[in-house]
C-alpha cells in the first residue's frame, strides 16, 4: 500500500514502520484521530504524532505485535501537571491498579476494557476527577472525557428500565493529548505537500467487507485481509434464523421504527439505530432491549443484533454495497 495523505491536517502515514495497519486495526479516527506531524526520530526512535496519541517504533520487536507502541502522554502531561497521589485498594468491589494505586470502574472501565486496556491506555494515572464540568480520568497514554449527553434520553431511558448498561460510540472521548505534547515539545505541526505518488485518504480506500459467523456469534470488519473491527451479535432465533449467504448493504437508516409480522408473531419496535439492511428484512442494527451478544443466546427474528455503539461504528465505516458474508 503506497502512503497515504490526510489533507485534513497535511500529514502522511505509511507503513515504513508498520505505522498504518497499527493506526488501520486499533482505532483509526476514534481513538487515534488524524496524524499531525511527519514520522520524526525522538531520543533515538522513530515517533509520530496523532491528535490523541504518539505512535512509538521498536524495531527490536519487529514482526511482533509490540513493534509499534503509544507513547506515554499521560505520564508526560501530568509530569507538568502534578502527578496525582495514589491510594489504597478501597475494597469496594471497583478494580484497583497497585501498578499505579488508582482505581478504575464504571463508563471508564467498560471503555478501557472494549477499546484494548493496558495496552492501548495503560494503568490509570488518576481517580475520576472533575476538569470544568466533566468527569475525566487520566491514564499512562490517554486521557478520557465522559460525555453522557451523547446517549439520548430514550437510550437511557431503556437503559433504567432494562437493567442493564449501554453505551454510545462518543459517550466516552479521548483528549487531545498527542496534540497537547507536540506543541510543548515544540514539535512542527505545518501541513506539508503531498509527496508524489502518495494517496489521499478517504474511507474508501481499501475493500470492505463484513462476516458474520453464525456458530460463534460473533462478526468481522476487514479492509482487504486486515481485521479492523471485530464485535459480538445476536442473530435469529430457531424458526426466525439469519439466512447464511453472501451479500451487499443495499439500503441503510440511522434510525428506524421496525414493523413486521411473521411466524405467528407480529412486532413493532421504536427508534432502532443503525440499522443497514443486506437481505430482504434482514439488517446489521444496534438494540436496546436485549445484552445477549455473543453469548450464543440467539434474539431476533432474522436481523443480526450489535450493541449499540458496535453498529454506529459498523454504520460509520460501511457504506451501500459493502460486501457481506453470513456463514456457519
Amino acid at each position: 500500500m503506497p502512503t497515504i495523505y490526510f489533507e485534513q491536517t497535511g500529514h502522511h502515514l505509511s507503513n515504513r514502520a508498520g505505522f498504518l495497519d497499527f493506526w488501520r486495526a486499533n482505532g483509526r479516527l476514534l481513538i487515534f484521530g488524524y496524524p499531525i506531524s511527519e514520522e520524526l526520530v525522538e531520543n533515538g526512535r522513530i515517533v509520530q504524532y496523532f491528535e490523541r496519541a504518539r505512535f512509538e517504533y521498536h524495531p527490536e520487536s519487529a514482526g511482533t505485535p509490540a513493534q509499534v507502541q503509544l507513547g506515554l502522554l499521560g505520564n508526560e502531561i501530568l509530569a507538568i501537571q502534578g502527578m496525582p497521589a495514589g491510594i489504597d485498594d478501597p475494597q469496594t468491589g471497583v478494580s484497583y491498579f497497585p501498578e499505579t494505586r488508582h482505581t478504575l470502574w464504571g463508563e471508564f472501565k467498560q471503555y478501557w476494557q472494549k477499546r484494548g486496556g493496558v495496552e492501548q491506555f495503560g494503568y490509570p494515572l488518576s481517580e475520576v476527577v472533575d476538569e470544568n464540568g466533566r468527569q475525566v480520568q487520566y491514564f499512562e497514554r490517554a486521557k478520557m472525557l465522559y460525555y453522557p449527553e451523547d446517549m439520548d434520553w430514550f437510550f437511557r431511558s431503556a437503559e433504567a428500565t432494562n437493567g442493564f448498561n449501554l453505551n454510545t460510540l462518543r459517550e466516552v472521548q479521548l483528549s487531545d493529548l498527542g496534540r497537547q505534547v507536540a506543541q510543548i515539545r515544540g514539535i512542527d505541526l505545518s501541513p506539508t505537500p503531498q509527496l508524489p505518488g502518495a494517496t489521499t485518504w478517504h474511507k474508501n480506500l481499501w475493500g470492505r467487507h463484513i462476516s458474520v459467523d453464525l456458530s460463534r456469534q460473533w462478526l468481522t470488519a476487514y479492509e482487504g485481509d486486515l481485521i479492523v473491527f471485530d464485535a459480538p451479535v445476536a442473530t435469529g432465533r430457531d424458526g426466525f434464523n439469519t439466512p447464511p449467504g453472501e451479500f451487499a448493504i443495499y439500503d441503510r437508516y440511522p434510525m428506524q421504527t421496525m414493523i413486521g409480522n411473521m411466524g405467528g408473531e407480529s412486532w413493532n419496535v421504536p427508534n432502532i439505530p443503525w440499522v443497514q439492511y443486506v437481505v430482504g428484512g434482514v439488517a446489521l442494527h444496534g438494540t436496546y432491549w436485549h445484552d445477549a451478544h455473543g453469548t450464543g443466546v440467539r434474539m431476533s427474528h432474522g436481523c443480526i443484533n450489535l450493541k449499540i455503539d458496535d453498529a454506529h461504528w459498523l454504520y460509520d465505516w460501511a457504506d451501500i454495497g459493502t460486501t457481506v458474508s453470513i456463514h456457519y
